[in-house]
């Protein structure tokens, strides 16, 4: 194998240290967690040194790498060949050391711990908790490759486990059918926790899978980093050259349990004997030794040089503090883009849409399709990609022709895969893209949730600030076209719920327009909902290119006596309420919200001043939705300036009804406005 792979004595002993290295650190790790010195979860990755130091040997620099909760040995060989000089991989062994032990000198600042060390700017995108989670990552960040045209390869490490989970079948797919330069490596240890591979699979090996997406799959003897080295190189030079994805199964065993308390229960310590018998460590010095490239003495050598620079990474991490209780709220968005200067030209622009008459009317559709056109043609690192979006034009038009203009690679059709089509969009954001990515209904959301809200929206946070995910996820959501329960919901509220990511809902051509631009030029997940009943209502829309900062409400009507709080198509039945009130007297103050998350509580606080009355209308169900959140930050910011209880108007907590009868019923109208704010001033 030495000689096929034309590898010299230099990269043979770096690969024979690298193994070293890795298991001294699980080792140590090991005796931390004993000592109850090391708080939390460890998975450790002795006994499968060979799979990461082999696979990631055969990458060159600038290829991009994947990894999983038993990330340690990825981020060590992918970290030490990222740089050369001694002092520089004795920083990077100490910053590995200090991160799993939650320190400030780790490399995500201590936020991300041991199942989630990554090192994005030498291209080690992260490690995820998520079984199978990092895989539409490395999907996305291949996809990204492919549009760039760079030659990357991208690397995705998962174990046996992740083989069955939805995420591993969607990506696949994904990746075969768009020829995406990545290389899948299964790091099969037996073992999912504690359930064999033979209780979880009919086929004995997890590469005969592969054969459904129509790409190559080997087994490889994962306990042989050479073995493992050629495997993937020709997986990956095969990718290099516009190939596609290949699958490599590596054969290996974990020495330990899957986490510090498992007692190992369900092997035998003969099994363990047996696969301790092929150690990673023993072969590769043995192998080195009989072709004459390895003394004993030198081994030794290296032995004591791995022990030394064990010490020096725990005396690192050992000084270095625990993370300022200061950090605790960084990190969790990127700064914001938007200038004063900005927030008041829009302000202008604003009035000056209210005011004159003579300006263009299109419809919400219309500045959907206009949005997406100009940051298309603006920014080559913006692109579309989801079901339909295409030739089809999006399920309700808000693409249409787009794909005419800017050909299949920027306007992206998609098979029926939520959970890669987020991921996707997660993985090629953090290499440098701005992806659109339009998942039909709300209601299907859920199916990318851990994508979007578990990735995409904490990468940052747990990266130590050290990464940005700019991308926008389009849905739309709403009733009132008699769909029913699974194409009619308000789901907003499980997005403002998780960190990390704004939430959008507009409610005209105007706002429409200039959010959906301000979200693709944001550098942090968006989650932009727009409303099925609205894409054919008109409204006033400049020719100019603007945009519209987030977290900024708009005052849609003045009033002195209710504020009203709204958002979405909500908007239109307020202003409908807000007229006929005016008649009998109460005059009402409309402010839509525009963006939940950020949310302008500026804006409604001074409002309450005015009237000391409080509404708060939306569409979601009532026991837990958005609008909730809204009267909560009202009670602890202007609960003294309220002259009455607040009132809320919001669905019915049953699925949305098919009859139209029904769904009438379920959702709040203009009537229902009305009553709650006769009730408010009564």
């Amino acid at each position: 194998m030495i000689e096929e792979q034309a590898l010299t004595k230099e990269q043979l002993l770096g690969y024979l240290r690298q193994t070293m290295e890795i298991r001294a650190f699980e080792n140590n790790i090991s005796k931390l967690l004993g000592k109850a010195v090391l708080k939390g979860a460890s998975h450790l990755y002795a006994g499968e040194e060979a799979v990461a130091v082999g696979a990631i040997g055969a990458l060159q620099n600038g290829d991009l790498v994947t990894s999983t909760h038993r990330g340690h040995g990825h981020a060590h060989a992918h970290g030490d060949n990222a740089v050369k000089k001694p002092e520089a991989k004795q920083i990077h062994f100490n910053k590995m050391m200090a991160e799993v032990l939650g320190k400030s000198g780790g490399y995500c600042k201590g936020k991300g711990g041991s199942m989630h060390i990554a090192d994005v700017d030498h291209g080690n995108l992260g490690a995820t908790g998520i079984v199978g989670g990092n895989i539409p990552v490395a999907v996305g960040a291949a996809l990204a490759q492919k549009l760039q045209g760079t030659k990357k390869v991208v690397l995705c490490f998962f174990g046996d486990g992740a083989c069955n989970t939805g995420n591993f079948h969607e990506s696949l797919n994904l990746a075969s059918v768009w020829n995406l330069p990545v290389v899948f490596v299964v790091e099969n240890n037996m073992y999912a926790m504690s359930v064999p591979w033979a209780k979880a699979s009919k086929l004995p090996n997890a590469a005969a899978r592969v054969c459904a997406y129509g790409i190559p799959g080997e087994v490889v003897d994962g306990m042989d980093v050479l073995a493992v080295r050629g495997e993937v190189a020709k997986a990956v030079k095969r990718a290099r050259k516009g190939k596609g994805p290949s699958l490599i199964e590596a054969k290996t065993y974990r020495y330990y349990g899957h986490s510090h308390s498992d007692p190992r229960a369900y092997r035998t310590k003969k099994e363990e004997a047996k696969w301790k018998d092929k150690d990673p460590i023993t072969r590769l010095k043995n192998n080195l030794i009989a072709v004459g490239i390895l003394a004993e003495k030198e081994y030794e050598r290296m032995d004591k040089a791995v022990q030394s620079k064990l010490h020096k990474a725990m005396q690192y991490a050992e000084k270095s503090p625990p993370p300022d209780p200061k950090e605790l709220e960084t990190d969790v968005f990127a700064p914001s883009k938007i200038s004063k200067k900005e927030i008041e030209a829009e302000k202008s622009l604003r009035e000056k849409v209210r005011k004159d008459t003579n300006m263009r009317q299109i419809s919400y559709a219309e500045a959907i399709q206009e949005a997406l056109r100009e940051e298309l043609n603006r920014d080559k690192h913006v692109f579309v990609i989801g079901e339909d979006v295409g030739l089809y034009g999006g399920a309700y038009g808000a693409t249409r022709g787009l794909i005419k203009e800017f050909g299949k690679w920027r306007v992206i059709d998609t098979p029926i895969s939520e959970a890669v089509i987020g991921g996707a969009a997660v993985g090629a954001a953090m290499v440098g893209m701005r992806p659109v990515a339009e998942i039909m209904y709300v209601d299907f959301t859920p199916l990318a949730m851990d994508q979007v809200a578990n990735q995409g929206a904490k990468n940052r946070y747990m990266f130590g600030g050290k990464t940005k995910v700019p991308m926008v996820i389009r849905t739309e959501g709403g009733a009132g076209r008699a769909i029913a329960a699974h194409h009619s919901q308000s789901l907003e509220a499980l997005w403002t719920h998780f960190p990390g990511i704004y939430v959008v809902m507009p409610s005209t051509p105007y706002d429409v327009k200039g959010l959906l631009k301000t979200s693709i030029r944001d550098d942090n997940p968006v989650m932009f909902i727009e409303h099925k009943m609205l894409y054919k209502t008109k409204g006033p829309v400049p020719e100019e290119d603007y945009i519209i900062p987030l977290g900024i409400a708009d005052i849609k009507r003045r009033g002195k006596d209710v504020t009203l709080v709204t958002y979405s198509r909500m908007v239109l039945h307020a202003l409908e309420a807000a007229e006929i009130l005016a008649k009998e007297g109460i005059d009402v103050e409309v402010v839509d919200l525009r963006s939940l998350k950020p949310l302008d509580t500026e804006t409604i606080i001074n409002s309450i001043k005015k009237t000391g009355h409080f509404v708060g209308v939306t569409e979601a169900y009532e026991n837990t939705s958005f609008i909730n959140e809204v009267m909560a930050q009202v009670n602890d910011l202007a609960f003294d300036w309220l002259d009455a209880p607040m009132v809320r108007v919001a669905a019915a907590n049953v699925p949305i009804p098919r009859a139209e009868v029904l769904e009438d019923l379920a959702i709040p109208n203009a009537q229902n406005i009305i009553d709650a704010c006769r009730k408010v001033v009564s």
